[in-house]
């Protein structure tokens, strides 16, 4: 018999039926506020149903959002670095559907285009989180790209991240 997971404690309550769906609404893609807590929402359903690797896609795309650093959203719901922590600590194996680590690496070296250089310093910071909880998972040895020391991310999240970002990742990176 299969135990069903406890709620990430660091997400929002998921409504009772979500599908990818929910993040496609013009009312949600109209409203960045909306769609943040919408994909926080659909990770917690996500992780609730056993799908760790897309709760962890769905964090992404919070992550990557364009939230402004003073939307109201962000005061009950930081940046997700916590919530993505905790699944990859909680899930019950290595074996995630997709190697989260080779994921976030993959996408810090080779995002294009708009906020290209956010969304680089926050795969960057989810990478160091995944490496933390799960140092076990292989990284791509042949990526050109070299991995960033932590002095580097945060000097990335620094420079290109919200005000408090870094304070929100360091907590996550620190947590214990």
């Amino acid at each position: 018999m299969c135990e069903m997971p406890s709620p990430c404690p660091f997400l929002p309550i998921a409504e009772p039926k979500m599908s990818y769906r929910c993040l496609r609404t013009p009312q949600v893609r109209q409203q960045i506020d909306l769609f943040y807590l919408t994909a926080l929402q659909y990770s917690q359903y996500l992780w609730l149903e056993g799908h760790a690797g897309r709760a962890l896609l769905a964090l992404t795309r919070a992550l990557y959002c364009e939230i402004s650093h003073n939307a109201p959203v962000l005061r009950d719901w930081p940046l997700p670095y916590l919530p993505l922590l905790w699944i990859v600590n909680s899930h019950h194996s290595d074996d995630f559907p997709g190697n989260p680590r080779l994921s976030f690496q993959h996408q810090a070296s080779r995002l294009r285009g708009a906020r290209q250089s956010l969304r680089r310093a926050r795969a960057w910071a989810a990478w160091a989180l995944i490496c933390q909880a799960r140092p076990s998972l292989p990284g791509d040895s042949a990526e050109p790209t070299p991995e960033p020391k932590i002095k580097e991310i945060q000097l990335l999240l620094t420079a290109h991240g919200h005000p408090n970002e870094i304070k929100i990742w360091n907590h996550a990176l620190y947590s214990r």
